[in-house]
Order: structure tokens, then sequence, then C-alpha cells
């Protein structure tokens, strides 16, 4: 039941997204209503198969590789969806959820069984629960700051090839893009930061001593530093426009390769 569930969700998913490309390209209401439905039942399709795969291990689904990805992407589903309603941005749906859907396709290699005893042992306490929620919650702060850079540097593009027309208005002004990108990514800094605290603090309860040499360890801490320095860039310096708007999208790379990459060659980092 479970895996037809998922493939259901990978399949109204794939469908939205196609709908919000064919918007994107052609400037299509019609379509725009039906992707947005689509990917509100993709929504609650994901919320039932996390409360459903809860119940069948008797624990909250953040332990294995799999869980992480999944919640990621329904992290992004949510917050997408949120903005759209309070702000109707359509193209920033687009730019989220092609992230999202990636996010959940690279999740069907995963393997998708239960956690080890003696690592579920470990991630039974609230504080690994939390610190897990909280670097994911940052994760999707940051793709949402990513996508509004995008879309930065996309409409920058357009207005320097005088591309006038209905799909560089609905994109949005820089100034609001620029800003909604930085809001965003000072939601996320903070986050990251609350989280890395609390996996060093819970490491160190649990082994006496924290992996301060762990591959993923280290890539968390130059997440940081690179966010950092964007957020010091457009706070202190008061720095603008293209260059910016990549820095940001260089940042987020940065956060994918730390994502992905460095949790194959992690020796700590076993479940997300």
């Amino acid at each position: 039941m479970l895996n037809a569930l998922y493939l259901l969700i990978i399949v109204l998913y794939l469908l939205s997204v196609l709908g919000y490309f064919i918007d994107f390209i052609q400037t299509s209401q019609k379509v725009n209503r039906i992707a947005f439905w689509l990917l509100s039942i993709v929504w609650l399709l994901q919320l039932f198969f996390f409360v459903l795969r809860m119940l069948e291990y008797n624990r909250l689904p953040l332990m294995t590789i799999f869980e992480g990805l999944f919640l990621y992407a329904w992290i992004l589903v949510t917050f997408s969806l949120i903005i759209n309603r309070l702000f109707k941005m359509d193209f920033l749906i687009f730019f989220v959820n092609v992230v999202g859907f990636v996010i959940m396709t690279i999740s069907v290699f995963a393997p998708t069984g239960d956690a080890p005893e003696q690592l579920q042992n470990l991630l039974l306490t609230e504080l690994l629960v939390i610190h897990v929620s909280v670097i994911l919650l940052s994760y999707g702060a940051f793709t949402l700051s990513f996508a509004f850079s995008f879309m930065y540097m996309l409409q920058h593009f357009m207005l320097k090839g005088k591309q006038w027309g209905k799909r560089m208005y609905r994109i949005g002004d820089l100034a609001k893009l620029e800003r909604f990108s930085y809001v965003f990514a000072l939601f996320g800094f903070p986050l990251m930061v609350v989280g890395l605290i609390l996996g060093v603090i819970w490491a160190w309860i649990e082994f006496g001593t924290v992996p301060w040499f762990d591959l993923k360890v280290i890539s968390s801490f130059v997440v940081i530093g690179v966010y950092g320095f964007y957020l010091f860039d457009y706070v202190v310096n008061r720095k603008r426009g293209y260059s910016l708007a990549l820095l940001n999208i260089a940042a987020f790379l940065v956060l994918l390769i730390n994502y992905f990459l460095s949790s194959s060659f992690s020796e700590f980092h076993l479940w997300y």
C-alpha cells in the first residue's frame, strides 16, 4: 500500500510540475489552477504517507535517508503553498517544486526500510528529533531563498534583453524578489545555527565527544559561513543586485553538496 501511495505521489507531483512549466511557457490560468490543485493533493498524500509510515514503524519517520528526503520535499511543498496563498506567486511554486520533485525522485533510490535497532535507540531522544526537524526547516527556508534569487536572475536577464511581456510581470519586480530572498535566508540561518548547536550538544551527551572532523559536520559549518557572508553583504555592506543573487545561488549549491555529497561520505550522519 505504501509503495502504491508513493508511486501515486510521484506521478501527481510530476503532473503538477509539468502544469506549472506549461503555465510558465504559455501563460495558461486554467493549467495553473489544475497544477495548484494537483500540488495540494500531493501535499495531503504526502502527509497521509508520513502518518502511515509513523504508524507502521511506531516512531517519528525522521531516521533514514529516505525519510529525510521525503520530509524535505514535504516542507518545500508546504512552504510554497503557504507563500502562494499569501502573495500569489505562481512562478515561485514552479521553481521551488522543481527542486522538491528532484528530491522526491532521488528518495526513490534511497533504502526505504526501517532504521537499525541500535540507530533507533540513539535517535529516540527529543533533542535529536528537534535537531533533525530544525535543520530540515532551515533547508526549506534556504530553498525558498534560492528560488527567489533564481527568479531575480531570470528577471534581470529579461529586463536587460528588453523581453517585455506577461511572464516578466508575473515574476515580479527585482526589489521584491531580492527582499524575499534575504528574508528567507535570514529565517533559515538561525534555524541552521540552532540545529547545529543541538546536534553538538546531543553528540556530547550521547558519546562524550563531538566528531568535529566528520565531513558532514565540516560542510555544515561551511554552509553557515557562506550564508553568513551573504547576510553580512546584505546588511552591513548594503550590497544589492545581480552579484548578490549569484552569491545566494552559490550558497544553495554548497547546501546541496552538504546534504547529498557529505552524507554519502560521512561516518557519523547516517540518517539524513
